[in-house]
């Protein structure tokens, strides 16, 4: 079902940039908004990661590191059928992570430094299996393609004052300016329809990752109430990548579900204590925890 409504959101993305195009400059404009799509999920694919992780200034660390971290995404990624993925640690006092990469293949996990200090082991393992069920869902892909169609519709959208005149427009002027601001409005919100639906789905397949769907809850209620209370400054002016965490870093921004990137964590810790009530995923051998510097 989340896979299903995953693919009518991006049909409609990508329907809506056409149509923008199209009142834009009529059929030809929406052959050149065709086109440009094509060519800015393309570079997406290859560089998106790369991107991001730069602009989080993000450092590849090894075992020799972080040990415990590097040895849970190891024991999870085997447990998950997947490569091990390149792992990165973010310089930010505010407890967050995400994963990026086009393919399991190519895919990173990053977690911060704040995270790592208030997270037990069971915790951070529940987040880094939350991480691992997004590249085995290829979910990192997906919100690529969705970050890059939502800023060139923006991009696109603003073309329309430009061309408000234009003899191929249907829109004229006023119908340009409401373009403008409806346009991105519109791409925003299925956008955000798409990372709340993805979400989930990575929680149920990281529960069932680390067999510990309450570590996972536990985690999710510490990070979001640390992120409440520390800016995220990279986030904060980097507000397209706001979905690829695992809760929002952008409190200070944040105004309304409606315009929310992430479901109401507190539906989501429902969620996992309904998965735990059930004694679905909670096998030790799944996941045993070790002694550690996180507990």
């Amino acid at each position: 079902m989340n896979f299903f409504r995953t693919a009518l959101l991006l049909a409609a993305m990508t329907g809506l940039f056409l149509a923008v195009g199209y009142l834009i400059g009529g059929l030809g404009g929406m052959l050149v908004a065709f086109i440009f799509a094509a060519g800015m999920n393309a570079f997406a694919y290859w560089n998106s990661d790369k991107i991001v992780l730069r602009i989080q200034n993000a450092q590849e660390v090894d075992r020799s590191a972080v040990p415990e971290l590097f040895s849970i995404v190891e024991d999870l990624s085997r447990r998950a059928g997947l490569p091990m993925p390149r792992v990165y640690l973010i310089n930010e006092d505010q407890p967050n992570a995400f994963a990026t990469g086009r393919n399991p293949e190519n895919a990173a996990v990053a977690a911060t430094t704040g995270l790592l200090r208030i997270l037990n082991r069971d915790e951070i393992a529940g987040v880094m299996a939350h991480e691992l069920a997004h590249v085995k869902n290829r979910d990192t892909l997906t919100m690529t393609i969705t970050a890059t169609i939502a800023g060139a519709i923006s991009m696109l959208a603003n073309f329309a004052l430009f061309f408000g005149g234009n003899r191929n427009n249907p829109l004229g002027l006023i119908g340009a300016i409401a373009l403008v601001i409806l346009a991105p409005v519109a791409a925003m919100l299925v956008q955000m329809a798409i990372s709340r639906t993805r979400e989930y789905s990575a929680d149920k397949m990281g529960a069932e990752i680390s067999g510990k769907p309450l570590g996972l809850a536990s985690a999710l209620a510490k990070l979001q109430a640390g992120a409440a209370r520390i800016d995220n400054e990279r986030a904060e002016a980097n507000p397209a990548t706001a979905h690829l965490f695992i809760v929002n870093p952008l409190h200070a921004r944040n105004i309304g579900k409606l315009f929310s990137t992430h479901p109401d964590t507190d539906s989501r810790i429902a969620r996992l204590e309904e998965m735990a009530g059930r004694g679905l995923y909670t096998d030790q051998k799944r996941y045993e925890p070790r002694r550690g510097p996180w507990g």
